[in-house]
């Protein structure tokens, strides 16, 4: 075997902003999904507690039953927002779940998820990891046409986006 020669010109120096320097958590939020599950709830209880480390802001879950949404979410950690009974109250074989570290939106409860709401076509629970670029320009839009927001994050403009599309995908 032989060495390979070291590159030729070695890279510069990488400019580092302070924000990268900073110890603390880099995750964004942790989200699960479960269908056609005894117990969804429990299992998306399980793998939220896996996730925690993708956020300690608030937690929580919706569960499906019967076509009717259940809902529990909280601040705090996983283990401290739910209970054994909590978790019996949220019946169902489907399940979403959300740890939240918010990068859009405050940190108040209010911003904790899954968002759900009831519409035309029944209930929907929305869980989102991630950033929506055009979230001001859209919202500004929605609310031109009347929506109106409960909570502070990006997140919820998808829920209006789904709710008000006509197409089987948006």
């Amino acid at each position: 075997m032989t060495a390979k020669p070291p590159p030729k010109k070695l890279p510069g120096p990488v400019d580092v902003s302070a924000s990268q320097l900073d110890e603390g958590p880099h995750e964004e939020c942790g989200v699960v999904g479960l269908s056609g599950i005894d117990n969804a709830a429990s299992l998306a209880f399980t793998a939220l507690y896996s996730l925690q480390h993708r956020g300690q802001e608030s937690a929580g879950i919706c569960a499906l039953a019967d076509g009717e949404a259940r809902l529990h979410k909280g601040a705090g950690l996983v283990a401290d927002v739910f209970s054994a009974d909590i978790l019996k109250g949220l019946p169902g074989r489907t399940a979403v779940g959300h740890v939240r570290y918010s990068t859009a939106g405050g940190s108040e409860v209010l911003n904790a998820q899954p968002i759900v709401v009831r519409y035309a076509e029944g209930d929907l629970a929305v869980a989102h990891n991630g950033n929506l670029t055009n979230a001001h320009d859209l919202k500004k839009q929605l609310v031109g046409e009347g929506a109106i927001f409960q909570t502070t994050s990006d997140s919820e403009v998808i829920v209006h986006l789904i709710a008000r599309s006509r197409e089987r995908t948006i």
